[in-house]
């Protein structure tokens, strides 16, 4: 008789470091990867919800606490001191598939003040019939802030559907200039 060794074909935990930035609005968990690269940008009092999106995205996560490179705090720092334009120093890397990979990149080319409607965007994307999908995609956009997903509103200007609050996307839409 012999014996067979099995190996398990689960890949193996991603393994991130998790920081933690206090700002005007609560405090932010930073996550980054080996590389220094942002992974993932979110509330503390919505940990749940970014532990899942990085899990749909990534597998088994394990999150080690560790500081985020000075680039990535200075870069948020900043922005939340007025500097608007910082948050485009900071290198990002998302997974995600190849939609919402569009949208999330799309994103980062809406400017700071202005807003967008969700139409509005996916027509951009020329993917005008696929307004809802592009609000699934925003709603799963792990890099809050960075990827400025909060810069989306409804097609009436009402600020709709935000994964760290309305009263935070009110606060970042008036702190950047948008009328709200």
């Amino acid at each position: 008789m012999t014996t067979r060794i099995i190996r398990s074909a689960t890949k193996p935990p991603e393994t991130f470091a998790l920081d933690r930035l206090a700002t005007p609005i609560g405090m932010a968990l930073i996550v980054t990867d080996a590389d220094g690269l942002l992974r993932a940008l979110d509330w503390e009092d919505h940990a749940p919800r970014m532990k899942e999106l990085l899990r749909l995205h990534y597998g088994a996560v394990a999150l080690n606490d560790a500081r985020a490179p000075h680039a990535i705090r200075a870069a948020l720092s900043d922005y939340f001191d007025g500097d608007l334009a910082s948050l485009g120093t900071i290198s990002w890397r998302v997974a995600g598939t190849p939609f919402q990979r569009k949208v999330w990149t799309a994103l980062a080319t809406i400017p700071p003040g202005a807003t967008v409607s969700y139409g509005a965007f996916a027509a951009r994307l020329d993917c005008a019939s696929a307004a809802r999908a592009v609000g699934h995609a925003n709603g799963s956009n792990p890099i809050s802030v960075v990827l400025p997903c909060h810069r989306l509103i409804g097609a009436d200007g009402s600020l709709v559907k935000y994964g760290g609050g309305l009263a935070r996307k009110r606060w970042l839409l008036a702190h950047e200039g948008a009328a709200v």
